[in-house]
């Protein structure tokens, strides 16, 4: 074990110094624009909000029967997002604006907001890389959320008069592992 980390530390510096290329690094902050545009469309951003009412519908507008976050992130007490939102959407015959649907519908908790509405890319990419954020995700774990979450793959399937996310799913995939492996450089400015 000793020489395992004897040798871990003994390599930082050149890790480090060996980090992305210029070019990986410019790639990198290409592929999270594509990242940005799927967080910060309706489908994500609905969700992810700085106050603890969601938004709804394409346009972002409150939610109707004044439903809240909850100290958990799933509704209020006595009103869980569950009283409405089952684990998928409903049959197309309750009509184009019926509450959807997926398996463990919810808010982020209150203490993990991951606000993506309104943000520069450069805020974005800030949250989205910070644990305190994000729930104390890695790039790994972050990378498992979008690309095996249930609720997460939703958006693309949102049923009802709801539009998809407009990038497909594997191109978003790609773009944020692309963005991950060069350790999820951030856009330049606010």
């Amino acid at each position: 074990m000793r020489t395992r980390v004897f040798w871990g530390l003994a390599l930082l510096p050149v890790l480090a110094a060996c980090g992305p290329s210029a070019e990986q690094r410019a790639q990198a902050v290409a592929a999270f624009a594509t990242v940005q545009q799927v967080l910060q469309h309706p489908r994500c951003q609905n969700c992810h909000i700085p106050g603890d009412a969601p938004l709804q519908f394409d346009a972002g507008l409150p939610h109707a029967m004044e439903v809240v976050r909850g100290p958990e992130g799933k509704g209020a007490p006595g009103l869980p997002c569950s009283t409405c939102h089952g684990e998928a959407n409903a049959p197309e015959s309750y009509g184009p604006e019926a509450p959807p649907g997926a398996p463990n519908w919810h808010l982020p908790p209150p203490e993990h907001r991951m606000v993506f509405i309104d943000l520069s890319p450069a805020e974005l990419c800030a949250v989205l890389r910070d644990p305190k954020s994000n729930g104390g995700r890695d790039f790994d774990a972050l990378l498992e959320h979008v690309s095996l979450d249930k609720l997460v793959l939703w958006g693309w399937a949102p049923g009802g008069a709801r539009a998809p996310v407009s990038v497909p799913h594997e191109e978003f995939v790609a773009k944020f592992k692309l963005w991950a492996a060069a350790g999820g450089p951030c856009p330049k400015g606010t």
